[in-house]
């Protein structure tokens, strides 16, 4: 199921991470070519210049930011591009591998060229992502991020203790990437359906095997997520670069004033922070 209009959540930039990888890591750059550098924050002009002649060397993802390493190369060992290519896709932005030579269409607005005749494109008509260099992995988007969902540090316990005295929703709760990265809006709404618990409830009242159970069902929808997102890494070379999000059927989101697929209830919807928030009233306490 492609839901249409939905920012790429965590398992989305981890298709792409793993779509993209093969085809840059060890291929030296060429050229950069910006067309548009008004993002979110404007492209950096001196990319260019930083990343001409490196090579990249690993893609990683820190929450919902891919993290390109490159470094220097023979043909410019004194380049200072030893560092960290960090990108957004914000809303509407997808990365995918194409030949150089094929034309760009209107919200094409930067190619990474690469030494094999090929580029990495970057498209987003919305412009809310972005693009930056880092020297370090210290970064301001960075630094006050919570662990890795899918990373021993998550756990029940984790989230019981930092839950204590907090009054607001445990799905804004889930949602703070303080306190836990990449439960985007879609994963929390099915994650706490799988868990029965309502996600109104404030987060401070919700006992330990509850937060035990909430645990499991986020990190296995988002392992499920990512492993499903497999089958689309064919879409990075030549595709439209844009993971469907995950196969199965979804249980919640997206499906207000529909029957539960499990008791029949009709599910109800509220907004939060401008969220919709769809859960049963029958089976999530």
């Amino acid at each position: 199921m492609v839901l249409g209009g939905c920012v790429p959540e965590l398992p989305e930039v981890e298709t792409t991470r793993r779509g993209i990888e093969p085809h840059i890591v060890g291929r030296r750059i060429t050229a950069v070519v910006i067309r548009d550098a008004r993002l979110r924050w404007p492209v950096p002009p001196q990319l260019p210049e930083t990343l001409v002649d490196t090579c990249f060397t690993r893609a990683r993802r820190r929450a919902k930011y891919l993290l390109l390493d490159s470094a220097a190369t023979d043909r410019n060992p004194q380049s200072n591009g030893d560092g960290t290519l960090m990108i957004h896709l914000g809303m509407s932005g997808s990365l995918r591998i194409v030949a150089q030579s094929e034309p760009p269409s209107f919200h094409d607005h930067i190619d990474i060229v690469l030494d094999d005749g090929r580029c990495l494109r970057y498209h987003d008509p919305r412009r809310f992502g972005s693009f930056h260099w880092l020297t370090s992995d210290r970064h301001p988007l960075l630094d006050h991020l919570g662990p890795e969902p899918l990373d021993g540090e998550f756990s029940g316990d984790y989230l019981y203790a930092r839950s204590r005295g907090r009054k607001t929703s445990v799905k804004q709760f889930l949602m703070d990437g303080r306190i836990v990265v990449g439960v985007g809006n879609i994963y929390a709404n099915e994650a706490l359906f799988l868990a029965g618990v309502r996600p109104t409830r404030p987060a401070g009242r919700i006992a330990l095997a509850r937060y035990q159970r909430i645990a499991e069902e986020v990190q296995a929808i988002l392992a499920g997520a990512i492993e499903q997102g497999g089958t689309t890494l064919r879409d990075f070379v030549g595709g439209d670069g844009k993971p469907g999000y995950f196969a199965q059927r979804l249980r919640v989101y997206g499906r207000a004033g529909l029957p539960c697929r499990e008791c029949n209830t009709v599910l109800s919807e509220v907004r939060q922070n401008n969220r919709s928030t769809v859960f049963c009233p029958s089976c999530q306490r």
